[in-house]
């Protein structure tokens, strides 16, 4: 990997310093040992709603619907103990290296599979297979299920699939979708919705951003967008607008807080880019003052942790995340007036704000901001530098949205958003420094 001269200082959520003089590929995807397991646990981990698969069995609620006359009445939470035991038996490999997180009671689990099950596949698709069959045969051994209602328990578990090419209703879960769902090569990282990053992070802004801005930055790694000197533009992006890098994102919303717009955002980020020297007046158009840049991935990056900053200020001050997409719109429009310089990701967050404001809310109205994700034809085309403001938006969002993250993704936070290296992603890749 290149290494780059470009050095960093991290900040935490509540603008504390935590790495100084951080060489920037020491952030990167490929190396940073955090965001490899961030990584590396989103593929692996596998959400079992042990107490939902208990309650559809009885109502006899199967996939997306309800079967009169296939209920089963099992005491699936008075035998958990034997249960998880037999899962995790049957997903071992060797022996052991299966973990089984268990939340309220054992009625939640968050199952990591072997890295061999992983390791001997084509796809991420053995990680959610493997435990949905576990869970299945474990049930059916525990109960004695007989041929003619191992069905039934095959769907509580499975959910539709496999009438359907997914699993919908199903009592087991990733944050992943299915390979098919991918719009391409590469998409699988950045196809995580944006309501389940806002619950892994528990509302937290800033760590939900970095969260956001992780996983579209390996997205962005994984589809071959950040190969030779587009690999420190993507880092420079992700350094400033995802990690809060050199305190940027934090002293913007600071500055900008408490009676600031998306205009005065403007002025402030132009302000610090004169003052770090990353543009530098130009030629003069009459009352118009250009302005001049040696190094346009830079003042990318800058863009980006503005764009990010005018988001907080904006939807935060409203509570609603329904004005981001008019935000990441109107802010590089505004920066692109103020300056004579392209706005972030060289105009492709304004063209994909135009699209998503449609959308999400306008005449269209198809759903709230909170149900797209880096893998939507409308979100898409930004490179990993739209859907992290997306989530602060979400996040600070007070119950504006049809689609709010406690009703779409309450099950990420209560098993996901328990660890860690999900929940507090800006501390963890600073330590992985």
């Amino acid at each position: 990997m290149a290494k780059y001269s470009d050095t960093i200082d991290l900040y935490s959520d509540d603008g504390k310093l935590l790495k100084s003089d951080v060489v920037l590929d020491k952030i990167s995807p490929l190396v940073n040992p955090a965001t490899m397991k961030i990584i590396d646990l989103t593929k692996r981990s596998i959400a079992v709603n042990l107490g939902g698969i208990e309650a559809g069995l009885k109502s006899g609620k199967l996939g997306k619907g309800k079967i009169l006359g296939r209920e089963l009445d099992l005491p699936i939470m008075a035998n958990k103990d034997a249960i998880v035991g037999s899962i995790k038996e049957m997903l071992d490999i060797e022996g052991g290296e299966t973990v089984v997180n268990e939340f309220k009671g054992g009625n939640l689990l968050l199952i990591e599979v072997p890295k061999a099950r992983l390791e001997a596949a084509s796809t991420y698709d053995a990680a959610i297979t493997s435990v949905a069959a576990a869970t299945t045969y474990a049930i059916v051994d525990q109960f004695n299920i007989d041929a003619f209602n191992a069905s039934t328990v095959k769907a509580a578990c499975w959910g539709g699939y496999p009438h359907t090419m997914d699993m919908p209703g199903a009592g087991v879960s990733s944050v992943l979708s299915i390979p098919q769902n991918n719009e391409g090569l590469g998409f699988a990282l950045r196809n995580i919705g944006v309501n389940h990053v806002v619950m892994m992070t528990q509302r937290n802004a800033m760590q939900g951003a970095t969260l956001a801005a992780t996983l579209e930055t390996a997205g962005e790694f994984e589809m071959g967008g950040a190969i030779g000197p587009f690999e420190r533009h993507m880092l420079l992006q992700y350094a400033y607008q995802g990690l809060n890098a050199n305190n940027l994102v934090y002293d913007l919303v600071k500055e900008n807080g408490q009676t600031g717009t998306i205009g005065t955002v403007v002025q402030s980020l132009v302000e610090r880019a004169i003052a770090d020297k990353v543009i530098v007046p130009g030629k003069k158009g009459g009352y118009f003052q250009f302005y001049d840049t040696k190094d346009p991935m830079m003042w990318n990056a800058y863009a980006a942790a503005g764009t990010m900053a005018a988001t907080m200020v904006n939807c935060g001050a409203g509570r609603f995340a329904q004005a981001v997409s008019s935000t990441l719109l109107y802010f590089n429009d505004l920066l692109e007036h103020e300056t004579g310089l392209p706005g972030t990701d060289f105009g492709r967050v304004m063209g994909t704000a135009v699209g998503f404001s449609f959308f999400s809310h306008s005449i269209y109205g198809g759903g709230g901001p909170g149900i797209f994700n880096g893998n939507h034809v409308v979100t898409r085309h930004a490179n990993g530098c739209a859907i992290p403001c997306v989530v602060a938006a979400c996040a600070l969002d007070a119950g504006t949205q049809m689609f709010t993250p406690e009703g779409t993704s309450a099950i990420m936070g209560e098993t996901y958003g328990q660890i860690d290296v999900f929940s507090k992603p800006i501390q963890q890749i600073a330590n992985g420094v």
